[in-house]
C-alpha cells in the first residue's frame, strides 16, 4: 500500500518486521483469491494496449499477477522496505518496482511522461490515508490516467470497521497478522463509503462501474472460515468514457 502524510513511517517498519514468506500479511491473500477475481470487473475498461500501475503495491504479490496479463506493469509504493520485498519476490523481473508519493504530483507527471496514460489497480489505499491526504493522491492517480487511463479501485466499506474492532477486542486478541497491523499504529477503515466516489469526482474523473466485493484476507477465524472484509470497488476514468474498442458513449 502506498500512503502519502504521516504514515511514512508507520508504513516503513512495517514492511521491515513483514516476514518475505507469501501469505505472511493480513491482507496478502493469493492472487487467485483477490486480483484474479477483480479482473473481470476492470477488463472491459481498461486499454489492454497501456501499461497498468499497481499503486499500493507492497510486497507485490498481486503485481506479479497482473504483469501476467498486461504486456508492462509498474508497482509503485511509498515504502522503500516494500519495494524490497516485492523485487526479492520477483527475481525473474516480471514486473517494474519503484519507490513513489502518489501524492506528490510532480512525481506523478515525471512517471506520467515516462510511461504516457496507464491503467491504474488500487486496493485498499484510501483508507489508510489521512483526511488531507487523499485528494491529493487521488488526484496524483489522474494525471497517471491522464485520457485513456482507467482506474480501478477498492476500499474496505464501513462495516468493515466494526468487524476489524470486533477481532481486535477478541479475548484472545486479535489474529496475529491483523495484530501485527495495529501494532505498526495503521488503523484501517478509516474512511467513509459516500466520500470515496466524491474524491475521484473531485479530481476530474468520471465514475464508470461499482459494486462490493469482499477483500479476502490471510487469517481465519476460530471456526476455520476466512476473514473477509466488506469492502466496495470502482472503476473511474477522464474524457470519453466510451468502453475502449466500443462505439458507446
Amino acid at each position: 500500500m502506498s500512503v502519502p502524510g504521516t504514515y511514512t513511517q508507520a508504513w516503513e517498519s512495517f514492511w521491515r518486521d513483514a516476514p518475505p514468506s507469501d501469505g505472511a500479511v493480513f491482507w496478502d491473500a493469493d492472487a487467485s483469491l483477490t486480483a484474479a477475481l477483480q479482473v473481470p470487473l476492470f477488463e472491459p475498461y481498461f486499454d489492454a494496449g497501456l501499461p497498468v500501475v499497481d499503486f499500493g503495491c507492497g510486497n507485490g504479490t498481486q503485481t506479479r499477477y497482473l504483469a501476467e496479463r498486461y504486456d508492462r506493469v509498474v508497482g509503485v509504493d511509498l515504502s522503500a522496505a516494500a519495494i524490497e520485498h516485492a523485487r526479492r519476490a520477483d527475481p525473474h523481473g516480471i514486473a517494474e518496482y519503484q519507490q513513489f508519493n502518489g501524492a506528490d504530483a510532480a512525481v506523478a507527471r515525471r512517471l506520467h511522461a515516462e510511461m504516457g496514460d496507464a491503467n491504474v489497480y488500487m486496493r485498499g489505499v484510501l483508507h489508510q490515508c489521512e483526511p488531507a491526504d487523499r485528494e491529493p493522491l487521488i488526484e496524483g492517480i489522474a494525471i497517471l490516467l491522464g485520457e485513456r487511463g482507467r482506474v480501478f479501485a477498492v476500499e474496505l466499506a464501513a462495516a468493515a470497521k466494526g468487524l476489524l474492532l470486533g477481532l481486535a477486542q477478541a479475548p484472545g486478541g486479535p489474529p496475529p497478522k491483523l495484530g501485527a497491523v495495529f501494532a505498526h499504529g495503521l488503523t484501517p477503515g478509516e474512511v467513509a463509503d459516500e466520500d470515496v466516489p466524491g474524491y475521484f469526482a473531485a479530481a476530474g474523473l468520471e465514475l464508470l462501474a461499482g459494486g462490493e466485493q469482499p477483500l479476502r484476507t490471510t487469517e481465519f477465524h476460530p471456526d476455520g472460515t476466512r476473514i473477509e472484509l466488506p469492502s466496495k470497488w470502482l472503476v473511474a476514468g477522464a474524457g470519453d468514457q466510451a468502453r475502449p474498442g466500443s462505439t458507446e458513449v
